[in-house]
């Protein structure tokens, strides 16, 4: 820190000898260490509170920037909730709109496709009503597997005499 050579120190050591003489020289020399050493350690807590003191402000630092990064975030989150709400709330009311739509489009394309039953049509009752249809035994049923009652069950050819 200095820059003192062994050299200086020796001729420093030898000086303070002749200046203060063998009796005070090792009193002032244990004096002038504990000074020192004092000096020392008031450096070292000084240095230590300045870091201290340092740090707990970028931490303070660091902990704004953190509760104003949350802040924005919490904030973005909630508009984007917003945003979806209000377009289910959309999508709702569409779909309301659609099966109103729906429901008229069905009632007027039954309304086309089944007109008015009039008395003389085939409604369902009418059909009900009248008598079952009469087979006619001079046509053939292709897809009837009994076999007609004017049949025999073995069918030989008669001559007639």
């Amino acid at each position: 820190m200095f820059d003192i050579s062994f050299g200086e120190l020796l001729i420093v050591g030898v000086v303070a000898l002749i200046v203060l003489g063998p009796e005070r020289l090792p009193t002032v020399a244990r004096t002038i260490g504990a000074l020192v050493g004092r000096a020392q350690r008031f450096v070292a807590s000084v240095k230590a509170d300045i870091h201290q003191h340092s740090q707990m402000a970028g931490f303070d630092d660091l902990k704004q920037d953190v509760q104003q990064a949350a802040d924005a975030f919490r904030s973005q989150i909630e508009s984007e909730v917003a945003g979806v709400r209000e377009l289910s709330q959309q999508i709702g009311q569409t779909a309301q709109a659609v099966e109103q739509e729906a429901g008229q489009l069905l009632d007027e394309a039954a309304r086309q496709i089944a007109p008015p039953a009039e008395p003389g049509d085939d409604s369902p009752a009418a059909t009900a009503a009248s008598p079952a249809a009469v087979a006619d035994d001079n046509q053939l049923d292709l897809f009837n597997t009994a076999l007609p009652a004017a049949q025999p069950d073995n069918p030989v050819v008669k001559v007639r005499e």
